[in-house]
């Protein structure tokens, strides 16, 4: 699947938006890129999780991890197309941990997925928390679209992600929305990094 077909996914969706949005680092940007309008396709859902898990076969990937909530979508379609377990963390008192009995094996290697990565930060988190609590080896980082604007790479195995998209992101005061007095709309469910959001 090419960065193109990626893209034209999501086009179909109606999933990438344009207006003045505040996203989950605290940052604006003029484009939001609404993963579950995707994520509620199953036949979307297979065809860009199957491109993941083809690109990572060759590594043979023993669990597939993704964070909660659109991680837990992603980890399974993409697990069952290698044909092994999809596991997830959420948060307990605001931390990524692996909950539900779930558990990462001594040695097994380890594929995280993600959804729309601007920072990283999420995908960061669970790395730690698995080098924290596992003697795992980190195969990858299966990305549905990069929009970091700078081929982010995390150090740990191979990034791959479907497309990238560089969309530029400001921070409040540089943000040329606010300037034109635009009215800001938060999407998502996660807390906003950076509360203040006040022109």
């Amino acid at each position: 699947m090419t960065r193109e077909k990626t893209l034209e996914v999501f086009r179909k969706a109606n999933a990438l938006l344009t207006g003045h949005f505040l996203l989950t680092s605290g940052k604006h940007s003029s484009i939001y890129l609404e993963k579950f309008a995707v994520l509620q396709d199953p036949k979307a859902t297979q065809a860009l999780c199957k491109e993941i898990a083809a690109h990572f076969k060759p590594k043979k990937i023993d669990v597939v991890i993704g964070a909660a909530v659109g991680g837990i979508i992603l980890a399974f379609e993409t697990a069952k197309h290698l044909g092994v377990r999809g596991i997830f963390m959420e948060r307990e008192e605001g931390k990524l941990k692996l909950r539900r009995g779930f558990e990462v094996k001594e040695g097994e290697r380890v594929l995280i997925v993600e959804d729309i990565v601007t920072t990283g930060g999420s995908v960061r988190e669970l790395i730690e928390e698995l080098k924290a609590t596992c003697k795992c080896e980190i195969a990858g980082v299966g990305l549905l679209i990069d929009r970091s604007g700078k081929k982010i790479d995390f150090g740990e195995g191979e990034t791959y992600a479907l497309a990238e998209v560089d969309v530029t992101a400001y921070e409040e005061k540089d943000c040329p929305e606010c300037k034109k007095g635009a009215p800001l709309t938060k999407r998502g469910s996660r807390k906003i990094k950076k509360a203040k959001t006040e022109n």
